[in-house]
């Protein structure tokens, strides 16, 4: 196995202050609640933290920001996949230099019809043009938001050329049988899994841990999973709460939860979800946490 992201990650969502920026102080202090609930990493501006809506200037301002804050570098991946390949180059470069390595890399995600040797030449030209040995990437699968999907078998030639600087995947599709067809694509790559409530059967089946969203909300719950199976049913009754739009219902929830209300903010295209679906949904995560403990 390579030394890909494993155990427990949280795909983490991005504060913002009244004008849009990014809140850094909020998120040092979101990321070091977190870390005490048991949480082994942070993935900045992935999909829950609506990376695509931010610069790669703003992106590398929050590392540093969280850095300064005393969070370790192996402690963070950076989301830093671009349409433009030269971008996603930069940006990664540029990460490497504040001490990270870990990478979680979308596919160019413009041209739907791109083919599975199109997609393998754009993942080896960011691996050739970061040319950095300490780079680990990781892939992102998510296609029914990128709407480009990779293939297993892409996986497993990128780790056939380059080795350990293709150390992982992470499969957030919701169809365990896309999991399966990674691990057994790349048996030697770190697969990781998105989808809450397969957490506990991804680790049966060899993957390494969880990259995921909900974990901002009900760290414990999540964490369960890694210990017992059966906590899979009170983590589907959580994720059937989240019934709006993702992003927006997980910071509504999030602003009723810490009681700080500038966790509802979100960047366009996005629009706020109300309170009351805040409060609906945190009600509903609170007593589904009070019957997981009685």
């Amino acid at each position: 196995m390579t030394d890909g992201i494993g155990g427990f990650w949280v795909a983490t969502a991005t504060p913002l202050a009244a004008n849009g920026s990014v809140d850094h102080a909020r998120l040092a202090e979101h990321g070091a609640w977190l870390f005490r609930q048991g949480v082994e990493g942070l993935v900045l501006f992935g999909t829950t933290g609506e990376g695509t809506s931010f610069s790669a200037t703003e992106r590398l301002e929050t590392v540093s920001a969280l850095l300064k804050a005393g969070v370790a570098p192996n402690q963070l991946a950076l989301g830093t996949g671009f349409p433009a390949v030269p971008d996603t180059i930069a940006l990664s470069k540029s990460a490497l230099a504040l001490g990270l390595q870990h990478m979680l890399i979308l596919p160019p995600y413009f041209y739907r019809d791109a083919s599975a040797t199109g997609l393998e030449d754009a993942f080896a030209a960011i691996i050739e043009g970061v040319a950095d040995d300490r780079l680990r990437a990781t892939l992102y699968h998510i296609p029914q938001v990128s709407g480009v999907a990779i293939p297993p078998a892409v996986l497993a030639n990128l780790r056939v050329r380059f080795g350990k600087l293709l150390a992982g995947v992470k499969d957030s599709s919701g169809n365990f049988e896309h999991f399966r067809a990674f691990r057994a694509a790349a048996p030697d790559v770190a697969v990781t899994i998105g989808n809450e409530v397969d957490i506990a059967r991804a680790l049966a089946e060899g993957g390494t841990g969880t990259i995921c969203g909900m974990a901002n909300l009900v760290p414990g719950m999540v964490h369960a999973l890694f210990r017992d199976p059966a906590a899979a049913g009170p983590m589907q009754a959580a994720v059937d709460l989240m019934t709006g739009p993702f992003c927006p219902t997980l910071k509504a929830a999030l602003a009723e939860l810490t009681g700080e209300p500038a966790w509802s903010h979100v960047r366009p295209p996005l629009h706020a979800a109300s309170w009351a679906e805040g409060h609906r949904v945190a009600a509903g995560l609170r007593a589904l946490q009070q019957d997981v403990a009685a």
